[in-house]
């Protein structure tokens, strides 16, 4: 079995299949970085906006959480203890595409065996960097875009076996 500690060391990524599939429409975008799940939520009422929704790894039970549009507008649903409806979707999200004992582990919660992990993200709000998280969102679109070809694409060079003959 790899573990992640196994391969820390290896220059080249691992990319791990999704625990269930995921549809795209509503979190597309979902990654555990820089200390915190984080992703790009889609609106429920306008399709131009999105948000930029993340919980903080957190100590002590307590886990920053941050939501607001494409634009640095805040979530009017981030307030008092709750979490608002795009975080209670990225973290559904995350839970489908890592499963949910990998992202407590990272997030540093404790859910008891049944719980939902949603239930025991606790916290509040806390500033988080937007910007770079909806940039790298759009660094994913930009591939779509790229037409299919047998070329090497310099910037993906680093997956295994890219550029291979």
């Amino acid at each position: 079995m790899v573990t992640e500690a196994s391969w820390a060391g290896d220059p080249l990524a691992r990319v791990l299949p999704a625990v269930k599939p995921r549809k795209l429409a509503k979190v597309p975008f979902v990654e555990l970085a820089e200390g915190r799940l984080q992703g790009v939520v889609s609106s429920g009422s306008d399709i131009d906006r999105v948000y930029v929704s993340s919980i903080a790894a957190g100590s002590h039970g307590r886990h920053g959480r941050s939501c607001s549009t494409n634009n640095n507008r805040p979530c009017g649903g981030l307030n008092g203890p709750y979490m608002c409806k795009h975080l209670q979707a990225l973290v559904a999200e995350a839970v489908m595409q890592y499963g949910q004992d990998r992202v407590a582990r990272y997030l540093g919660a404790e859910v008891p065996e049944g719980g939902a992990l949603a239930s025991w993200l606790r916290g509040s709000k806390e500033p988080a960097p937007a910007a770079a998280v909806f940039s790298r969102f759009l660094r994913h679109l930009a591939y779509l875009e790229v037409p299919a070809s047998t070329a090497v694409e310099p910037e993906m060079q680093w997956f295994r076996g890219a550029g291979a003959a």
